[in-house]
């Protein structure tokens, strides 16, 4: 009998010391994940006609001489922080060039250079942008005379309350593009490198 009672005893002690180590056990609970912020878009742009500037600068007979496109749509796409979605796409109507000089705008919408009988447009669409130390880079397509090739140009982009603006700059060869044939092809009068400025208003897109 007092075998049984000290055998009984010690079982309770042995439940007792395990019921208070589990009550002083901090539950086991899973890890606190941090929640994945949701990607930035870029914000959506067009840009006011009226307000906008496509030009350019040649060489004609050793001298600059400047000339603009008055009609041209631009469609952007574009954050500083979401590079990666940022998009730009211009479309020109050839049609609208004026370099202040009539004879010269005829021999450049003739069949010669754009020749807009048959390319009225040309259509410039980005691929990339990169950050530079004085602004923004971009890689992209300009179609022109049926020739697609890579231009690259550089920008700054300055974002306003309601509004925003782009503006920069390219250096493109025109006989890459064939926008030179016959007399002139050669560039002893008129200089292979173009470079184009713009400055786009833009307004955000309804």
């Amino acid at each position: 009998m007092m075998r049984l009672l000290t055998a009984s005893m010690a079982l309770a002690a042995v439940a007792a010391s395990i019921a208070t180590s589990a009550a002083g056990t901090a539950p086991v609970t899973a890890p606190v994940t941090a929640p994945v912020a949701a990607p930035v878009s870029a914000a959506g742009y067009s840009a006011d006609p009226q307000q906008s500037r496509l030009e350019f600068i040649g060489v004609q007979a050793g001298a600059d001489f400047k000339g603009s496109f008055h009609k041209f749509t631009a469609a952007v796409d574009f954050a500083p922080e979401a590079l990666q979605s940022s998009h730009l796409d211009v479309v020109i109507d050839l049609n609208s060039v004026d370099s202040m000089d009539k004879d010269r705008d005829t021999a450049i919408r003739g069949a010669d250079i754009f020749d807009v009988a048959h390319w009225p447009t040309a259509h410039y669409v980005t691929r990339s942008f990169t950050r530079t130390a004085t602004g923004y880079a971009a890689v992209g397509a300009l179609t022109l005379r049926g020739v697609t090739k890579d231009v690259a140009i550089d920008f700054q982009f300055t974002k306003a309350a309601a509004a925003a603006k782009l503006e920069g700059s390219a250096k493109l060869k025109r006989l890459d593009f064939g926008a030179g044939q016959g007399d002139w092809k050669s560039t002893e009068w008129v200089a292979d490198a173009v470079k184009i400025s713009f400055s786009l208003v833009l307004k955000p897109k309804s």
